[in-house]
């Protein structure tokens, strides 16, 4: 009897342990499985070039929040205006860019242009399409920057496109080495000096300074009156009625304080 009554205490006590050994197991496996995710190449792509955010203003479309500041290195890029619903890509393979063309090109000529190699623009949408081995990478003009008023907000698209199965293995720095060929960020000092280029340009040129009257003297006037338009004599002669005000270029001739020659 005793021996039953022992061995039902040591049941219990033995409970509490077998649960609380089951929660530091499952808990192990939970903290396994919470591995942070991978971050995307689309994510990375993102964090190096800042998206602008455009708004509006009394002007029309507007930029809100510049994001990171490129410029173009190749020509070939269609842009249409901001609000234009289709987009007409160029296309950059094999370290080549084939320009905008064909009937996309031909329905917006009336109111597309073409980015002209060394216009600065804005990234506004970054798209990583791993399967199909392609980054779509849509920009819209700095107007600012390319001194362009009214502004237009032209937005155009390249696809850079790679060899299949390249973007599951290809590091950031080399996807963006290829994008860098055609859209390469301007540095801060790039930025500095163009501020600075653009400063000059919006200052008014200096005015010219009025020059001076010439100092006049003239037959008949007194020490005073020469002082007063020659300034302090660098040398005074006094010959008793007669005195001689030498200055660095003009010799002054006073008979009785008045001025009789100058030479």
């Amino acid at each position: 009897m005793r021996a039953d009554r022992n061995r039902s205490v040591r049941q219990k006590l033995a409970m509490p342990l077998n649960i609380v050994l089951a929660a530091v197991f499952f808990s192990a496996l939970a903290a396994g499985g919470q591995t942070a995710a991978p971050v995307s190449l689309q994510e990375q792509l993102m964090a190096q070039y800042k998206l602008v955010k455009m708004g509006s203003d009394s002007s029309g479309v507007a930029v809100v929040d510049p994001g990171t500041l490129l410029v173009i290195q190749k020509g070939g890029v269609l842009s249409v205006p901001w609000k234009a619903l289709a987009l007409c890509p160029a296309k950059f393979q094999d370290n080549s860019l084939h320009p905008s063309a064909g009937m996309c090109a031909a329905m917006v000529k009336s109111v597309s242009k073409y980015f002209q190699k060394g216009d600065k623009v804005y990234p506004t949408k970054i798209e990583v399409n791993v399967e199909k081995a392609k980054v779509s990478f849509t920009v819209v003009a700095c107007d600012s920057c390319n001194e362009v008023n009214p502004p237009t907000s032209m937005k155009g698209e390249v696809v850079f496109q790679f060899a299949k199965g390249y973007l599951e293995k290809a590091g950031v720095p080399e996807i963006e080495d290829t994008i860098g060929q055609v859209f390469s960020i301007v540095s801060d000092d790039q930025q500095g000096q163009g501020g600075q280029q653009q400063g000059r340009q919006d200052q008014p040129a200096a005015q010219e300074q009025p020059q001076a009257e010439p100092q006049t003297v003239q037959m008949g006037m007194t020490t005073d009156q020469a002082q007063a338009a020659l300034g302090k004599p660098e040398k005074i002669f006094n010959l008793g009625a007669k005195q001689i005000y030498v200055y660095k270029d003009v010799k002054v001739t006073f008979v009785n304080g008045k001025v009789s020659d100058v030479q």
